[in-house]
């Protein structure tokens, strides 16, 4: 009543496609990575850069809007 499966053992091609479809994935997903990781450094670095221009404009009209002591 049970069949087996019948099996048999992977051709050759096999044994090259699947190590080299790994070797590949592994190397795109280093090369786009590593283009993300480039991306995200620089938008980090254009936010920070923002965010002192800002504060030098509130600092600049902060001393602006203070009467001088008399």
């Amino acid at each position: 009543m049970l069949t087996a499966l019948a099996i048999g053992t992977p051709p050759s091609s096999h044994f090259i496609y699947i190590p080299a479809i790994f070797v590949l994935g592994i190397v795109l997903g280093f090369i786009f990575g590593s283009k993300a990781t480039r991306d995200a450094l620089a938008f980090e670095e254009k936010k920070a850069q923002e965010r002192e221009a800002r504060k030098a404009k509130r600092e600049a009209a902060k001393s602006d809007a203070k009467p001088p002591a008399a």
